[in-house]
């Protein structure tokens, strides 16, 4: 049973927006991914770490889904920046139990104890994108998204202390540390619950120079952006 990560799918079965047109390591890319899943076995489990698809609504997603659900092992999905689609647990829960989609979950306040590892998180928030460049997110509205992340994080840990693990993993859409800037709240969090390894995407083209990948404060940082890692899963445990 073992654990898997890769984040920013970026699917368009079901849209016309797909990667391909930026070239380079997208071209092909849903058929990259139907060939890097190929290293998971049925028992195991991948963690999508958000961006997963370009869709506007549950119903236009399915396609994308259905893809999704055919690939081996189960998936357990957390939202993205881009995931427009994503709509209450219940009613995601309902859109796939209509549609007989059976191997994909959500971790969304909440968490999934996995050969007593437990697979913790949320989506974050800490930057928004300007021209290309990353920098802090402000105002009100970003303060209050951020305020909302940070509980979901502190739910989804709190929901592991109550079960017998050997440790939690976190798994994020946003990283919390890029470049020079931190997320002091969601780093503060994470330490508080002697996380010691954080997985994350979100990150694409020449922002992978820049990303933390390795220790920072104790805790480690891989990045799964799917360009990034080729397009095949990384193995977590």
């Amino acid at each position: 049973m073992a654990i898997y990560a890769i984040g920013d799918l970026h699917l368009s079965l079901g849209t016309d927006k797909p990667m391909d047109i930026f070239g380079g390591s997208w071209d092909n890319y849903v058929t990259k991914i139907k060939e890097g899943f190929s290293v998971i076995g049925p028992s195991d489990t991948c963690v999508i770490c958000g961006d997963i698809t370009w869709s506007m609504s549950l119903e236009s997603s399915l396609a994308d889904f259905k893809f999704i659900d055919s690939l081996p092992g189960k998936k357990i999905i957390l939202k993205g920046n881009h995931d427009y689609w994503w709509s209450t647990a219940s009613k995601i829960k309902t859109f796939f139990s209509r549609h007989d989609i059976r191997t994909i979950e959500i971790l969304h306040n909440n968490c999934f104890i996995i050969d007593h590892y437990a697979v913790c998180g949320t989506r974050g928030w800490f930057y928004e994108e300007e021209k290309g460049v990353l920098s802090i997110a402000d105002g009100a509205h970003d303060r209050k998204i951020m305020a909302r992340e940070i509980m979901r994080l502190e739910t989804s840990l709190m929901s592991a202390d109550a079960q017998e693990v050997r440790e939690k993993i976190c798994f994020l859409h946003y990283p919390p540390v890029f470049r020079n800037y931190i997320c002091r709240d969601l780093i503060d969090i994470m330490k508080k619950h002697c996380v010691r390894e954080c997985w994350y995407g979100h990150i694409h083209g020449h922002g992978h120079k820049f990303a933390v990948t390795g220790e920072y404060e104790g805790i480690m940082y891989h990045m799964v952006s799917a360009d990034y890692i080729d397009f095949s899963p990384v193995r977590v445990r």
